[in-house]
């Protein structure tokens, strides 16, 4: 068993909330330079991110994990993480569809760059990313299993977009075995009001926006190896 680092949930400059300097090409730079092991790139309801950052964590030795912040219908954050790029992207069109279409406006919401590895912008995704899908919560499983991947509640001791922000309680047709927590002292009173989450995994990440908040690496997971599978195994585990 090998003990890595992680945070396996940061947003890059294609979600309109996160910074124009967090581009792929930074982020695993800053992630290197913290001495991150493995990072998951999220963007709201986008992947199209995520191939630079992949590319330039085999050059940087940090491992990246395809993925996306999906929001539901209920306006519930979902993170779902991809054994493989393939996936991701097949799921982006997927989730694509089912946005929401409304513009964008970045003076007002911030700008959407989808760039290379270095950093040369090569379009700015005209509708805005952090809209409602008219996927529901009990339907984001599937098309997440199907491509190989796990979907993880997001934030959910979060006072908004979360499961229990948005629901109150956990559905008990639910099947997630492993959810996020912002605030890790919150675990034990959320455990106690939601049985449910006693049988979970549970993860901590930056959730970040900016380049400063990327986690320093404080947070481990037990793997059989180090590899975007070792990790999605250890998760579902």
């Amino acid at each position: 068993m090998h003990s890595i680092s992680y945070d396996l949930h940061i947003h890059t400059c294609l979600s309109p909330c996160g910074d124009n300097d967090n581009t792929p090409a930074n982020i695993v730079g800053m992630a290197a330079l913290k001495g991150l092991d493995v990072i998951a790139i999220t963007d709201h309801n986008a992947a199209r991110n995520c191939a630079p950052a992949m590319e330039l964590g085999q050059e940087y030795g940090v491992l990246v994990i395809p993925g996306m912040e999906l929001t539901t219908m209920e306006e519930i954050h979902v993170l779902c993480l991809f054994p493989e790029l393939e996936g991701a992207l097949d799921f982006d069109k997927f989730v694509y569809k089912r946005l929401q279409k409304v513009e964008n406006k970045p003076a007002v919401f911030g700008h959407q760059y989808c760039v290379d590895k270095e950093e040369k912008l090569l379009y700015e995704d005209p509708y805005l990313l952090i809209n409602a899908t008219d996927i529901a919560f009990d339907e984001v499983e599937g098309p997440v299993k199907a491509r190989g991947g796990i979907a993880i509640p997001a934030h959910l001791d979060k006072s908004s977009t979360s499961l229990l922000s948005s629901l109150g309680y956990v559905p008990p047709e639910s099947t997630f075995k492993v959810f996020e927590l912002k605030d890790m002292a919150k675990l034990h009173a959320l455990r106690e009001a939601h049985p449910y989450l006693r049988d979970c995994r549970v993860i901590t990440d930056s959730d970040a926006h900016y380049l400063e908040h990327i986690n320093e690496p404080v947070n481990f997971l037990e793997v059989e190896e180090k590899s975007i599978a070792g990790v999605l195994k250890a998760l579902k585990a």
